[in-house]
């Protein structure tokens, strides 16, 4: 098989959550602990930041892996999901491991992990481990995919975990209330191994202490000072730099060695550095077009906070959703004076048009409404005058469309 064989036979072959929803998650480490046996054990060799959290955690490991290539460290990237190719989730210094390692890699293993009904995310796992060890990573930045505790990333011992904070969502996987799921989160706290927690609250805070006097592990809990100038936009992102700089002065004290002006170019080349995108990310002028992937309760007040700080004549704002979110918590949220195009995309999880003809109604929006998220952001485009705004922002399948 060639590539796009390949990557179209693992999609075809593998329950896929981003395709599939809740019938594709497979919480439990046993498999993943099969597939690392299977391919020699990879992650024994490597050194893993390992960052968990409802939010944030994709801005939080991208700004540290780019640090880390500043500071003259090979470092590995594994995140998730991708925009528009499979080997944006495995990156080494930036760049996306090559269509070849893919094919070989499936062409390796495929036979041995039949067996065990793998899913996607388990399958592309531990392919992440097995490029970043053939590579000779001297550090590797994992994000987990749901939760922490059960996730597919949990059997790394890594240098440092890093929470980046709690929200409701996943919540039928990983608990309906802020403790449960803070314990899901801490799942990924390791024996004498320092956790960097960059937000909490009075119910949450209680979970982390227990879980970390449990396994002997130092608790740092980040702090605001002053500001961290970053290419990334969104004063949000004000947040997850300090949780970096806090996890970087706790590195500091086990003996990694930064440089404070390579932290600096790290943090203000951070896209450029990873390749990192869909997160506030401004695509044009005139009109304003902004993209982001919000989509749960605490994403979404984030992402309208920050839309209150711009100037602009109307607002657009183009949103499609998967069918497991809460969508009276985020449409809460909307504001009432914007002009709204809801919309479909091509998967068995996109929220139909009659769930947003009647939440439309409830809540009294201006809205269209679309099959096709293409027509959806072309009727936003055409509608809006050049002082106006546009904001595409839901699921990864609605961005992708309109991110280049």
């Amino acid at each position: 098989m060639n590539y796009k064989e390949t990557v179209d036979w693992l999609f075809a072959q593998l329950p896929n959550y981003q395709a599939q929803g809740a019938s594709a998650y497979k919480p439990g480490l046993e498999n993943i602990k099969a597939l690392a046996k299977m391919t020699g054990n990879p992650e024994k060799d490597l050194r893993f930041f390992h960052v968990a959290g409802t939010n944030g955690k994709g801005s939080v490991s991208n700004m540290l892996a780019s640090i880390m290539q500043e500071n003259g460290y090979k470092t590995g990237l594994f995140t998730s999901p991708h925009l528009h190719d499979f080997r944006e989730r495995i990156r080494i210094n930036g760049e996306m491991i090559s269509e070849n390692f893919v094919v070989d890699f499936v062409a390796r293993f495929k036979d041995q992990w039949q067996n065990l009904n793998p899913s996607f995310f388990e399958i592309t796992t531990i392919m992440a481990f097995v490029a970043f060890k053939e590579q000779n990573c001297d550090v590797c930045v994992i994000e987990t995919g749901l939760g922490g505790r059960l996730d597919s990333t949990n059997i790394v011992l890594p240098e440092i975990s890093i929470i980046t904070n709690i929200g409701l969502d996943h919540t039928a996987f990983l608990g309906d209330t802020p403790e449960k799921i803070a314990f899901e989160k801490a799942g990924i706290i390791k024996e004498n191994t320092p956790v960097v927690l960059g937000s909490w609250n009075e119910k949450t805070l209680p979970v982390f202490k227990q879980i970390a006097l449990e396994k002997n592990s130092e608790l740092v809990l980040s702090k605001s000072g002053e500001k961290i100038e970053t290419d990334l936009q969104g004063s949000f992102q004000q947040k997850n730099a300090a949780t970096v700089i806090a996890a970087i002065e706790t590195l500091q004290k086990k003996g990694w060695n930064f440089s404070e002006e390579k932290i600096k170019k790290g943090f203000l080349n951070v896209s450029a550095n990873t390749g990192f995108k869909a997160r506030f990310q401004k695509l044009q002028d005139h009109p304003t077009v902004l993209v982001d992937a919000a989509h749960n309760e605490d994403g979404v007040k984030t992402l309208f906070s920050e839309i209150n700080q711009l100037k602009f004549e109307k607002l657009h704002l183009v949103y499609g959703a998967a069918n497991d979110k809460d969508l009276k918590s985020i449409f809460k949220f909307f504001p009432k004076d914007a002009a709204y195009y809801f919309t479909e995309f091509d998967s068995k999880r996109s929220v139909q048009t009659e769930d947003f003809i009647e939440l439309a109604h409830q809540y009294n929006l201006n809205a269209d409404f679309f099959s096709y998220s293409a027509d959806a952001i072309a009727a936003a485009y055409e509608s809006a005058g050049e002082n106006d705004l546009i904001l595409v922002f839901g699921s990864f399948y609605l961005v992708q469309e309109i991110i280049p």
